[in-house]
């Protein structure tokens, strides 16, 4: 060191004198030493990360503060917020039981449609078999007349058809035309018509019914099969668990008859 020149500290300050030091009070010396402050780089790099620490530290309080702000609750805003949360669940349960009792008024008009829809379609079916525009299978019996003398009239067909219909008949057909409620037989012995259409014997009747109903009411006494055995004529009833009556009549649509049904 130079014999001229004063000491001096890292910091570019001066440094006190040996005798300058004797002369400082204990105080003067503290804060001396205190200030200004030596900061190194290590000091620095600590001081950062306890910053850093110590932000990270109130994050985490202040959240858990957020999550557990129900701790600190008054007892009223407790009973508050389970009046409200009381509140949404009956209202969500009761949007539960609306929409399924909406789900089944939908089910039961579906179901309610559906079966109209059936009823509709069978009730179409009857008509259309008691109209002969339907084919209809069932147990019934099988008439069948042999005129070989051509003495059969067609009133005696006729007479036939009017037992069997007292009996229970549901669809009947002579030979290959379907017989309905304004069928009629016209001509005469061995030329007989149905509907003006001809036919000819032997005359097949298919008719489903009762057999056990239908047989007996064309063999009692005097009836029609004794009837026909006095014209020479022989008439044979045959039962069967099915009966196809096919023949046919062409849909007539009314010419002034309207349905009333609004």
């Amino acid at each position: 060191m130079n014999g001229g020149e004063t000491p001096r500290n890292e910091d570019g300050t001066n440094t006190p004198s040996e005798p300058e030091r004797q002369q400082l009070t204990g105080r003067q010396r503290l804060a001396a030493g205190l200030w200004p402050p030596r900061v190194t780089r290590a000091q620095l790099i600590v001081a950062v990360l306890l910053f850093v620490l110590g932000l990270g530290l109130a994050i985490q309080v202040t959240s858990n503060n957020d999550d557990s702000a129900l701790r600190g609750a008054r007892q009223e805003d407790l009973v508050r917020i389970l009046d409200e949360l009381d509140n949404r669940t009956q209202r969500l349960e009761d949007e539960k039981q609306r929409l399924d009792a909406q789900r089944t008024e939908l089910e039961t008009s579906s179901d309610q449609a559906e079966e109209a829809r059936k009823q509709t379609r069978e009730k179409e079916q009857q008509l259309g078999i008691l109209a002969g525009t339907v084919a209809a299978q069932g147990p019934g019996i099988t008439l069948t007349i042999n005129d070989p003398s051509g003495t059969v009239e067609p009133d005696m067909l006729l007479d036939a058809i009017q037992e069997l219909r007292a009996a229970g008949a549901e669809a009947i057909q002579v030979n290959d035309v379907r017989v309905v409620a304004d069928t009629y037989f016209s001509g005469t012995g061995g030329d007989v018509q149905v509907d003006g259409k001809a036919v000819t014997a032997p005359y097949v009747f298919k008719v489903i019914g009762k057999p056990q109903d239908l047989e007996p009411a064309l063999n009692i006494p005097g009836g029609v099969v004794q009837t026909l055995e006095k014209e020479q004529a022989t008439a044979t009833v045959t039962r069967a668990e099915k009966i196809i009556v096919d023949a046919l009549r062409p849909a007539k649509r009314p010419d002034y008859a309207r349905s009333s049904a609004q």
